[in-house]
């Protein structure tokens, strides 16, 4: 699938250089240089192909990793593959910089090599290859670590190596979302939608096994069938429909297209459980209320009311909202009823910035423009008011109906297992016309 791999520092040095296929010679190396590194324009696209050969790319702060291919290959699991080498280099010697890179380099090809074979990826999980390759690159010669190898390659748990032990079991489940709104003036939602991810840490014992579940409409319609739905109905928003959703691998994918429960053996230490996007019944946090009226060519009056929509026991924080301002603003004047405002005339914008907001509440701001005299007929175009939030729940209305544990082989039961869950919901692009 990928005929090479390179790493180039910002200079277009070529620091790591491994080639699967014998299609990519070293004019390969050359071309991304020229072409896209010590480019005069700033090449945009992550995909350039260049006399007929594809590169696809990722920065990394100073450093450039590109996979070359001549084949007509998958891109978004090129880019996969990409975002995961970043992610093992990381986990190995932390920042990926020129200076790490250069210090762990025998390490990296040592990596690619487990990684990658004759360009398909293989296994890329890193607590499994952290059993093989240790940090100074050294594999494991008794034959205890030789079948614990076998097992981690060739087993169905790769992600997760046996005889791991704590003194206390602990789970910690965070329900992460960001929501995306653009309003009309009048108040009408001309799009809106809901991307989340749930993120876990396990510290668990042995080789557990795991339950999630989530109020997804399509498990409350089979329970109500049963009649075992009733109590998932009592309390608020029933169920929420899921347009489309990814599992990391550990999760059994066969149990969920069946019984839609998702069961895994998690991994050790902190993962991406899933993500997912709903579109349907989203609970927006905010409403942005906009009064714009402009008094002759040379004044605006600007009127902003924020709403919460949320209960009154909650607290949103780090509250911004910015309003865009004309560009041949002179002066601006302030007045809001709680939080600090300040006119930015780099960003030709009025930056409002509240601490914290309770639920069912509403606060406003009004200001004066002073516009200076211009020959420009054309009128203003009025950008949208964006704003930045975080609030204490999932706005897609997801919740954690039960997180259950089982281990069989060690002593110990659900009941004993430390679970922490938490929603922290935050504003994606949330724009009201104006």
């Amino acid at each position: 699938m990928i005929g090479g791999l390179f790493i180039y520092n910002h200079k277009g040095e070529v620091l790591i250089s491994r080639v699967y296929r014998d299609d990519i010679g070293r004019n390969a190396v050359d071309a991304f240089r020229v072409n896209v590194i010590h480019a005069r324009q700033q090449v945009r696209s992550p995909v350039t192909n260049i006399a007929r050969t594809s590169f696809f790319h990722v920065k990394r702060s100073n450093i450039w990793l590109a996979a070359v291919t001549k084949q007509n290959v998958n891109a978004a699991m090129v880019f996969e593959f990409l975002y995961k080498m970043c992610d093992v280099m990381a986990a190995y010697f932390g920042k990926i910089s020129e200076e790490n890179i250069k210090n762990n380099f025998v390490l990296i090809y040592e990596l690619l090599d487990e990684i990658l074979d004759f360009g398909y990826p293989q296994n890329s999980e890193t607590g499994a290859l952290k059993t093989f390759i240790t940090q100074q690159g050294i594999k494991g010669q008794t034959k205890e670590e030789q079948s614990q190898i076998t097992s981690q390659v060739t087993g169905q748990i790769g992600w997760r190596r046996e005889g791991i032990k704590y003194r206390r079991n602990e789970l910690f489940l965070d329900v992460l979302e960001s929501v995306n709104l653009l309003m009309s003036p009048q108040g009408q939602v001309l799009s809106a939608h809901v991307s989340g991810r749930v993120v876990m840490k396990s510290y668990l014992s042995g080789m557990p096994e795991c339950k999630f579940g989530m109020n997804d409409k399509i498990v409350i319609d089979k329970q109500g069938k049963g009649g075992a739905g009733d109590d998932a109905g009592k309390s608020g928003k029933q169920s929420i429909a899921i347009d489309d959703c990814t599992f990391h691998q550990c999760v059994r994918l066969s149990k969920f297209d069946s019984e839609r429960s998702i069961s895994f053996i998690p991994p050790d230490g902190e993962y991406e459980l899933m993500r997912y996007r709903t579109t349907k019944d989203i609970i927006l946090p905010f409403r942005v209320i906009p009064l714009v009226r402009e008094v002759g060519r040379t004044k605006l009056e600007v009127k902003v009311v924020i709403k919460s929509n949320f209960k009154p026991s909650l607290l949103a924080q780090k509250i911004e909202v910015r309003i865009p301002t004309p560009l041949n603003t002179s002066g601006v004047q302030v007045i809001c009823m709680k939080g600090k405002a300040k006119y930015k005339a780099s960003e030709n914008a009025i930056v409002w910035k509240i601490k914290r907001m309770a639920g069912m509440k509403e606060s406003q701001i009004s200001a004066e423009i002073e516009l200076l005299p211009t020959n420009d007929k054309k009128k203003w175009a009025r950008p949208p008011i964006s704003m930045n939030f975080e609030v204490p729940f999932a706005p897609s209305g997801l919740k954690v109906r039960y997180l259950k544990v089982f281990e069989s082989k060690l002593n110990y039961s659900d009941h004993d297992v430390i679970k922490w869950v938490r929603y922290i919901g935050r504003s994606g692009i949330y724009e009201t016309r104006c």
